[in-house]
């Protein structure tokens, strides 16, 4: 069964289950699926995942801004939603893993400098796709390079 047949049926748990948390969440991925479908055809899980992956940021994004309003009723649902989001992402690496697998990535195309980042992260970039965040793999991969 592919992600988005997945993410279906779950959809219709939820709504047997009358779990709005839950029908919210999956309803809102579910429509951008069906909006990237539109302009794309049909999407392969890793891409279905990507989309899970911008949801649970947008929503994280989301949670700062509600509860430095102080809406704490609000921050409750967004927290809710984004870890029913993240039960379908893979498990992430770990910190130490990212670095060990950075630093396999270096020693394999030979970077040296951090003029090399970009042949490193083109390498590494599918290798964590959905385990860890772009932003500390790029961080790490610029710390290393610098050392």
């Amino acid at each position: 069964m592919s992600l988005r047949q997945q993410l279906q049926t779950d959809l219709h748990d939820a709504m047997r289950a009358r779990d709005e948390h839950r029908k919210g969440a999956l309803r809102m991925v579910l429509a951008a699926v069906q909006r990237a479908e539109i302009e794309k055809g049909p999407l392969s899980d890793d891409e279905v995942l990507a989309l899970i992956q911008k949801e649970v940021k947008r929503r994280q994004d989301a949670l700062e801004i509600i509860r430095e309003a102080g809406r704490e009723e609000l921050a409750a649902i967004e927290a809710t939603e984004i870890e029913i989001l993240r039960a379908y992402l893979p498990e992430p690496l770990s910190l130490e893993a990212v670095t060990e697998l950075v630093q396999a990535v270096i020693l394999e195309v030979g970077a040296s400098s951090p003029a090399d980042m970009g042949k490193v992260m083109r390498v590494l970039m599918p290798q964590v796709r959905g385990k860890a965040d772009g932003r500390l793999v790029s961080g790490i991969v610029r710390d290393l390079l610098s050392a």
